[in-house]
């Protein structure tokens, strides 16, 4: 366990990376012995401080869902960082290349609460009956922590890589679908690069808003109506360099679109 000045040091570092566009060394390399409560107080100071910059929380995004990142981490449970107000971008944006580093992109369904969810019993029926409706999204993922040898402790001090949303196509009730077999093309300028199925997300993707609701509250935090959820990827992250124009298509949900310019 680290120091309390150390988490502070870090989280510092870390939101300085983040308005220079830069990378750091591997947090881990330089902190042998932090662990994941150590990286999850980064990023709470780490989000204490955009908060006080006038910034509004508006959701929370899931990362690692999906078996094979699971195994390549050596960890047996998802991620979660922190959405804001400035990270939500509506379908046709041209994304500021420079505004991130280390640039990918996954695809993902937001989930719109239309009401609080809270542990530590949340299920999966609980999200199904909070939900207001899915929307088709991308995620823009934004590193600023070295890639090579990182860890969950990394990737977990680093906010979880978010570092935007695209949301787009047509908002669905969890009624009028079966969420595991949601589908999506990713383009990558007009070529399809990743193909894949919503049931990658940890069975269906309301599970991982269930697993979330319930980390959180370890962590004494709630899901509040009105919240976004980004529920996990279904598709390997697309690097992404500018110029390039970013086309997923959700079939009967619509698409999302983006340009990075």
């Amino acid at each position: 366990m680290l120091e309390h000045a150390r988490i502070e040091e870090i989280a510092d570092e870390l939101a300085k990376a983040g308005h220079s566009r830069t990378v750091v060394p591997l947090l881990t390399a330089r902190n042998p012995g932090m662990t994941v409560e150590d990286a999850y107080a980064v990023q709470r100071l780490w989000s204490r401080r955009r908060e006080e910059e006038g910034h509004t929380v508006v959701g929370h995004k899931i990362g690692l869902t999906s078996r094979v990142m699971q195994e390549a981490t050596g960890i047996a449970e998802p991620d979660y960082g922190v959405i804001f107000d400035d990270m939500v971008l509506e379908s046709g944006a041209d994304v500021p290349h420079d505004n991130f580093s280390n640039v990918r992109v996954e695809v993902e369904l937001a989930f719109v609460l239309s009401r609080p969810l809270t542990g530590p019993r949340c299920t999966v029926f609980d999200v199904l009956a909070a939900t207001q409706y899915v929307v088709p999204a991308i995620e823009i993922l934004n590193s600023h922590i070295e890639l090579a040898g990182r860890t969950i402790v990394d990737t977990i001090s680093d906010n979880a890589a978010m570092g935007a949303m695209v949301v787009g196509g047509r908002p669905v009730p969890v009624g009028d679908i079966d969420l595991r077999r949601v589908g999506t093309l990713l383009y990558r300028n007009q070529t399809i690069e990743e193909t894949g199925l919503a049931a990658g997300v940890l069975g269906n993707p309301a599970n991982g808003v269930a697993w979330l609701a319930n980390k959180l509250f370890q962590h004494g935090t709630t899901l509040s109506a009105g919240h976004i959820v980004l529920s996990g990827s279904f598709t390997r992250p697309l690097w992404v360099e500018r110029g390039d124009t970013i086309h997923a298509d959700y079939g009967n949900l619509g698409a999302v679109t983006c340009r990075f310019v």
